[in-house]
């Protein structure tokens, strides 16, 4: 059976990527819970696709269905070209799936998880070593390769996990939140890791909890709400759905305050902090346009800040959340001083 292809843009008469997954009306319930309720997607191969949505939103139910370790109740998908349902060995012949959780076993060495994952292929002796050796050389694990793999840091089995994932060359990596539970440091190393492999033509689906992550890192992005795609796009298109854009002008006594009211009009006035929030997509026409007004004026405002809407703002408007999936959001800058 044969799975149509979702229609998407064609500018220029440019032929689309073929996609590295695509699903139509993916269905899943547990009881009388319904946690998918009809989930479009068009993956384009050789892109980082980002999955955001609250705790139980149905992020890894998704994953799971897409890495055929459990059945959709209703809908079609097509991993690599092949049907998750007609053809589940073409489709694990063509991923490699690391999840929340290590699939590590510290009490052998990196060397010896990334040659047990070499036997699992099926590799031979000498191909398997090989391979081990040089993603253990790729991902800078080299020098700690025969030490047992419990004594490495959060950040290093991160790295031997996604490596021994590395290991059947897969086409589509599925990362469900790679990076929980990581510092910062660990965090970005890995970021860098899956640029690499993006640029090496490899397809990412990746879950995160850190909305700065989808940001640095995705093509494109898709808020998964209530069983459903709440929106999707690049981060700039989804970052246009949300109102919200606006300059905020600091001035140093009373009196400028006052008369740069009197002159802008419809502001949001805060009288005992001296400042006035103005509508505005911060762009440099409008800010120019501002600054125009004031200077005519003859007022000087002590600070002028932009703020424009950010994923923060895209997840609590699309969920109606009031704080994403987790309360460490690692860089949240809303307000940029000019």
């Amino acid at each position: 059976m044969s799975l149509p292809v979702m229609p998407t843009s064609n500018r220029g008469g440019v032929h689309p990527r073929p996609p590295a997954v695509s699903a139509i009306g993916l269905r899943k319930a547990y009881g009388g819970h319904t946690v998918l309720d009809g989930v479009d997607l068009h993956i384009p191969a050789g892109s980082v696709f980002a999955l955001l949505g609250p705790n139980g939103a149905g992020k890894t139910t998704l994953v799971k269905i897409l890495s055929t370790l459990i059945t959709a109740d209703g809908g079609q998908a097509q991993v690599a070209g092949h049907d998750i349902t007609a053809s589940p060995d073409g489709v694990r012949a063509a991923i490699g799936v690391t999840g929340q959780f290590s699939a590590v076993d510290g009490l052998i060495t990196g060397e010896e998880n990334m040659l047990l994952m070499a036997d699992l292929h099926h590799l031979p002796g000498r191909e398997g070593r090989r391979i081990a050796a040089e993603l253990l050389e790729r991902f800078g694990l080299t020098d700690a390769a025969r030490r047992p793999a419990q004594s490495y840091s959060g950040g290093m089995k991160r790295r031997l996990d996604i490596a021994m994932t590395l290991v059947g060359a897969p086409r589509i990596i599925f990362l469900d939140e790679p990076t929980t539970g990581l510092d910062p440091r660990s965090r970005h190393a890995l970021w860098q890791i899956i640029r690499e492999l993006v640029a090496s033509g490899t397809t990412v689906f990746l879950t995160t909890q850190y909305l700065e992550e989808a940001d640095q890192l995705a093509d494109r992005i898709a808020v998964l709400n209530d069983g459903r795609i709440a929106a999707e796009g690049t981060v700039e298109e989804l970052k246009q759905l949300v109102p919200g854009g606006h300059v905020r002008l600091r001035f140093l006594g009373p009196a400028a305050y006052r008369s740069a009211a009197a002159v802008l009009g419809d502001t949001v006035r805060d009288e005992d902090a001296l400042t006035l929030r103005i509508p505005s997509d911060g762009g440099q026409r409008e800010l120019h346009a501002l600054l125009d007004r004031l200077d005519s004026a003859g007022i000087e405002a002590d600070e002028l800040t932009v703020h424009t809407p950010d994923l923060d703002d895209v997840f609590f408007a699309l969920t109606g959340s009031t704080m994403p999936d987790r309360t460490d959001r690692p860089d949240q800058p809303k307000e940029t001083a000019r």
